[in-house]
């Protein structure tokens, strides 16, 4: 069964901060040994992606790297900017304005406390029904 989880960022430290829970989800995933792709919005939000995934938790170490070099295959967490192919992987964090694209058994939806992207988030839900997901919503 697929799951699509909506990770609806409330508390004061996300709000501030929305990047340290994707660093979160991916250190969880990690941990659990599951291969992940971050989807982001651009590329400058890839490179914060990949700056804070060394910085945010001086204990943690996610083995990461931005999507396009030869050894993709071989690091757990990719992050993957618009216009980079990728083969799929299990578990995909998106952080785009569109549902992610390709095949998975689930996906995370970090969706920040704004207005507007509250909004694109339920139409990405209703998308992910019709796809035959179970949806699920988080309130972080």
């Amino acid at each position: 069964m697929r799951r699509a989880d909506f990770y609806l960022i409330d508390k004061p430290r996300f709000r501030e901060d929305p990047l340290l829970l994707v660093c979160e989800l991916a250190r969880r995933a990690h941990a659990a040994g599951q291969l992940t792709l971050i989807l982001t919005r651009d590329f400058p939000q890839a490179e914060a992606v990949d700056e804070y995934l060394w910085s945010f938790d001086e204990d943690a170490y996610i083995p990461h790297q931005l999507a396009g070099d030869d050894d993709d295959e071989a690091t757990a967490v990719l992050i993957v900017p618009p216009g980079v192919d990728t083969a799929d992987r299990p578990l995909v964090i998106n952080l785009r304005d569109t549902c992610a694209p390709g095949q998975y058994d689930r996906v995370l939806e970090v969706v920040a406390a704004d207005p507007a992207e509250r909004d694109g988030s339920r139409v990405r839900w209703q998308d992910y029904k019709r796809g035959g997901f179970t949806v699920t919503k988080h309130d972080m």
